[in-house]
């Protein structure tokens, strides 16, 4: 019942939402002569707030076209590779029409960005791939909204996770590739990596992990406590929702996006407050820079997406009760994940000081559990003043993590022989 009331607030707050954005627009049009009455500019900027308050957020696009690399300005282009019921791997395809720019687009390494299901779309991690694509080939598991998979797919669980994330190395090719996990994929990606490994399969040449619950139970937080002091059987009663029609997911049972954005917000509320304060007043002042950074923050904050119940419950119980991954009770199926496995692929973890999602020491954890990786092929990196979107979005990231990432990646990348290919035709636009 709940998931309908929220879909009848939106249907009644659309309407006044376009309203306020009409009526904003009104007040702020010079040309308008509304907009030189006395207080036309605090009239635009209370509707406007109203607007945005109000207003439904779709899934932004990733909208990088072109990045700097290796001296020049490269074309973009995005395209998806393997598409899944749940997931599609996308690749952002570097071209360029110099060839020495070519060759060394050629030479750099292949990452796997492996974003995570928690609520947000992939494209929080923008900052992140644009940032890569400088550097790397870039590929990123981008999860859909569950309320718009069809009932007839199947449920989705924390096993097909990680079938998922096995399946997305093996079709780019294991070989020469460094994943990257953000948040809650570390969990399963050390557990895909560790059967893999297991199998005798091959193995990724790193992973890098970033401000994920490897072991929830250091330096909990208030996500942590939460799940540890309701029970499974709560969390299956009180937070999972069937989807409504006319959503092509109808009948699915899921955890509302909306539900995991009131909790986002419930754990800073002060500083949401702040930040549209600090909008309004921006509007006020006419200051369309810190305006604008506002717009487009929020447009993906709000943006958020459900989770298939299944996955919810599965990563409650198993990550935040049972424990399993760091107690070695951990199993995908009937294999027993075994990280003491892994042995070819270097570990870099990376956390924030002030990560008030994934606590110190959460994913410091995987070193412990990755007995068989040489001392040599370890490091951890712990972010000064950085909160848990510091450690992969923003200034912190670009000047202070990604150097980091980089260097790492470039010091475990496996040398292979490569045989010549011929360069391409002067003139002729060719991508990495």
């Amino acid at each position: 019942m709940l998931y309908q009331l929220h879909e009848f607030q939106k249907a009644l707050l659309n309407p006044l939402s376009a309203w306020a954005r009409a009526a904003s627009e009104t007040f702020m049009n010079a040309s308008n002569p509304l907009s030189k009455m006395p207080g036309s500019s605090r009239l635009a900027a209370s509707y406007e707030l109203l607007h945005r308050l109000g207003k439904e957020y779709k899934k932004p696009e990733f909208g990088i076209k072109t990045v700097h690399a290796h001296g020049r300005d490269v074309a973009i282009h995005e395209a998806v590779v393997l598409a899944k019921p749940f997931c599609q791997l996308i690749r952002f395809k570097r071209f360029s029409d110099d060839v020495q720019v070519i060759t060394k687009l050629k030479e750099d390494p292949v990452v796997l960005v492996v974003a995570p299901m928690s609520g947000h779309h992939a494209t929080l991690l923008r900052d992140t791939v644009r940032t890569l694509l400088q550097d790397h080939k870039v590929y990123i598991t981008d999860w859909v909204d569950a309320r718009n998979i069809p009932l007839e797919d199947g449920d989705f669980g924390l096993d097909d996770y990680v079938h998922y994330i096995q399946e997305f190395i093996r079709t780019i090719g294991a070989k020469d590739l460094h994943v990257i996990s953000v948040c809650q994929p570390t969990v399963p990606t050390l557990g895909a990596i560790s059967l893999m490994a297991s199998a005798g399969e091959q193995t990724p040449a790193s992973m890098i992990m970033m401000g994920g619950p490897i072991d929830a139970r250091k330096s909990p937080t208030a996500v942590n406590n939460l799940a540890d002091k309701k029970s499974y059987d709560w969390f299956e009663s009180h937070v999972i929702y069937k989807v409504p029609p006319p959503h092509p997911g109808a009948g699915r049972r899921v955890y509302p996006g909306f539900l995991q954005h009131a909790g986002f917000m419930a754990m800073n509320p002060q500083n949401h407050m702040q930040s549209h304060w600090d909008f309004f007043k921006s509007l006020m002042k006419g200051d369309e820079d810190d305006a604008n950074a506002h717009i487009r923050f929020y447009d993906e904050y709000n943006a958020v997406l459900d989770m298939d119940a299944k996955f919810y419950l599965d990563t409650i119980k198993t990550v935040f009760q049972d424990y399993a991954l760091p107690n070695g009770t951990w199993k995908v199926g009937d294999e027993l994940v075994k990280p003491q496995d892994i042995s070819h692929t270097a570990l870099l973890t990376i956390e924030g000081e002030l990560d008030d999602i994934s606590g110190s020491g959460q994913t410091r954890a995987a070193h412990k559990l990755c007995k068989g990786i040489p001392t040599e092929h370890k490091d951890h990196y712990e972010v000064a003043g950085a909160g848990h979107y510091g450690i992969f979005a923003g200034r912190r990231w670009r000047e202070k993590v990604y150097p980091k990432v980089k260097s790492f990646i470039r010091d475990h990348q496996e040398i292979h022989k490569k045989t010549k290919a011929r360069p391409p035709a002067l003139g002729g636009k060719t991508s990495d």
